[in-house]
């Protein structure tokens, strides 16, 4: 029994090592599966939190749309919700020009936005580059400061504005309404930090060749950072052409208001129709579409240029 008993336990363990790499190929055929089960459950969570940050975004905007170009027989609210008009019309967007003179007020919005971009443009760089590239004393203080105002809530300082303005004669006028969004924090911290990131080799090299401050700021700096400025020009516009409780308490005068102060009047005043607010405020809407999407080129690339850094 011996001798035969012998050969067979060199076999039993050959065997067993066979097994081993067998498992470890079974292990590795089974991984790649798992691993793509993993990143397919990543991407279909992914996706979820697209939907879900499309539909609280975008979702009111279709709404709007939506009840603008409904008829009247068709219901505005009511269950189960009617998404798409019936029978679209742009009939409520003529009762809107006819009631009230949104012309008027578009172009005193279009002023006063205008200038805001104009003022926040020159202005936040000729402070962001002051910030970042210049040595004096109180800097850090100064870069403080800017950064308060950001979390600032205006209703806090609104009476203090408004005191001023009217100390200064400028309420009830399109300018009184402009100033207070003239340079804005955000603008000089956008500024600032694109700023920063100009590589200081190209600066020693234009002292070296005899550029003072002005020359090396208009003629070096601000075109290398030309995409930070259009985020900029982007964020002034919107902020000043969305902005209501400033224009509303400092303007009296009707002729003056801006468009958000002018739609407002169609709701309780002239009419109760959501389907004619609903036009009014699109035809608001329609001017921002149309700079974010002659700018977004230039306007993600200058967020990225010009992101707040620590």
């Amino acid at each position: 029994m011996t001798p035969l008993q012998t050969p067979a336990a060199p076999a039993a363990e050959h065997r067993t090592t066979d097994s081993a790499p067998r498992a470890d190929l079974a292990a590795a055929a089974k991984a790649p599966a798992s691993l793509r089960l993993r990143r397919s459950g990543g991407l279909a969570v992914r996706y979820l939190l697209l939907l879900a940050v499309f539909a609280l975004t975008v979702g009111p905007f279709l709404w709007q749309l939506s009840t603008s170009l409904k008829g009247n027989g068709e219901r505005v609210f009511g269950y189960p919700p009617q998404l798409l008009p019936t029978h679209p019309t742009l009939h409520h967007y003529a009762e809107v020009l006819d009631t009230v003179p949104v012309l008027r007020y578009a172009g005193n919005s279009l002023l006063v936005a205008t200038g805001s971009v104009l003022t926040n443009c020159l202005l936040g760089s000729m402070a962001g580059y002051a910030l970042a590239r210049m040595r004096f004393r109180g800097r850090a203080v100064a870069t403080g400061i800017f950064l308060a105002t950001m979390i600032i809530p205006f209703e806090s300082i609104m009476v203090s504005e408004f005191l001023v303005a009217r100390s200064l004669h400028l309420t009830n006028t399109l300018l009184g309404v402009m100033i207070p969004g003239a340079a804005s924090g955000l603008s000089v911290m956008l500024m600032r930090n694109a700023f920063r990131r100009l590589p200081a080799e190209i600066e020693e090299a234009a002292i070296l060749d005899g550029a003072g401050e002005w020359q090396r700021f208009w003629r070096i700096a601000l075109p290398s950072v030309r995409g930070t400025i259009a985020a900029v020009a982007v964020f002034s516009f919107v902020f000043s052409w969305d902005d209501f409780l400033w224009p509303l308490v400092s303007l009296s005068d009707q002729s003056k208001y801006t468009l958000t102060v002018g739609i407002q009047y169609l709701s309780g005043t002239f009419t109760n129709d959501q389907r004619v607010i609903a036009a009014g405020t699109m035809m608001a809407v329609v001017p921002l579409l149309a700079l974010f999407f002659a700018l977004q080129r230039f306007f993600f690339r200058g967020v990225g240029e010009g992101a707040v850094k620590g």
